[in-house]
């Protein structure tokens, strides 16, 4: 059952709760902090991008938790001797006072914590990412940014997702293959960003009321393929009521492919963890997206102070296979740099 919404409505009762679980394929849905039921320190809200091209990217957060705030940044190459550089800094109850907005059309977010300085502009033309952090990893440096994202696609993968607890839910926007043009600085090095490299950008924009303990699968990737095209995915599961509509989308010249079930099959150890570096597979209920994936690089962040932790494993890779869109269109991809998660919070 894919559950599709076609027209603009409320996303929230008057309880607090999704008036209407599925997906679709624009913001339809209408978030107001004021509608929720919850108490304010466990309404989480984030914007996250990332910004990449076959040879480095970067991620960036700022993040509304309730209880605390975080602004982040990730450098990562991925050449012969691939490196990961995460920092940032974290605020205490925030409580909504960083204003994240009610919609990913448009309007503006800026953030100040620590030694951490990010804003993420947004007109409904372009976004503009800027900022700084000082010191960037215990370094002499500071990591600077500045992006422009432009050319945003007609459709995207949004999803409302309800959980059995009530006054819980989960709303979500992942707009994938927006085309970057900038530069980030780290000391005397640069990292480009724009058409010579075919970078493009994805944000996942996120706002809802989660259930303490919970763990997700993610998988994200664009790229431009030989003839000028843009494509991109979005495959993802692990919580909440996903009965009315799963979050797995193809994206292909600004119009959105759903797909069914998509299953993330990550190799194990001996004694039963994941192994995140050998290779993986992925495959869809109608065999869609089948592809392989040979990570090169396990991004980590963990924060465990067993009450409240966040543990990642953003593994990113080079992806192989083929997708199908909506009309039989056989997309084929050859080691595109992408990246696919396993998380587990308590928040």
């Amino acid at each position: 059952m894919q559950h599709e919404i076609y027209e603009p409505q409320r996303l929230l009762n008057s309880n607090g709760d999704i008036a209407e679980p599925g997906f679709a394929k624009k913001l339809f849905w209408e978030y107001d902090r004021a509608d929720i039921r919850a108490p304010k320190y466990r309404i989480k809200e984030w914007d996250y991008y990332y910004i990449g091209c076959q040879d480095h990217g970067l991620a960036l957060t700022i993040s509304d938790a309730g209880y605390v705030s975080n602004l982040s940044a990730s450098l990562l190459t991925f050449g012969k001797n691939p490196t990961q550089m995460n920092d940032g800094a974290m605020g205490i109850l925030p409580l909504g006072k960083l204003h994240l907005p009610n919609t990913s059309v448009c309007g503006d977010l800026s953030a100040k914590v620590g030694t951490a300085e990010m804003a993420f502009f947004n007109d409904g033309e372009k976004r503009m990412l800027l900022g700084t952090i000082r010191h960037y990893c215990k370094t002499k440096s500071d990591l600077r940014f500045r992006i422009e994202l432009t050319d945003t696609p007609e459709e995207s993968m949004v999803i409302a997702t309800p959980f059995s607890q009530e006054h819980h839910f989960y709303y979500n926007q992942k707009i994938n293959c927006l085309r970057a043009d900038g530069v980030v600085t780290l000391g005397s090095r640069e990292y480009r960003f724009g058409p010579e490299n075919g970078a493009l950008a994805a944000l996942d924009w996120g706002r809802g009321v989660w259930t303490y303990d919970n763990t997700w699968y993610w998988g994200s990737g664009q790229t431009i393929l030989a003839d000028g095209s843009r494509f991109g995915f979005n495959i993802g599961y692990g919580f909440g009521d996903t009965s009315a509509a799963s979050e797995n989308m193809l994206f292909y010249n600004g119009k959105s492919h759903k797909l069914k079930d998509v299953q993330f099959r990550i190799p194990e150890k001996a004694d039963g963890s994941y192994d995140y570096m050998s290779p993986w597979t992925f495959t869809e209920t109608d065999g869609r997206f089948e592809m392989s994936f040979q990570p090169v690089i396990d991004r980590q962040d963990p924060v465990d102070l067993k009450v409240i932790c966040m543990i990642p494993h953003q593994v990113f890779g080079k992806m192989s296979g083929q997708a199908v869109l909506d009309d039989g269109t056989v997309i084929g991809l050859h080691d595109c740099m992408v990246f696919a998660e396993h998380v587990h919070n308590k928040w």
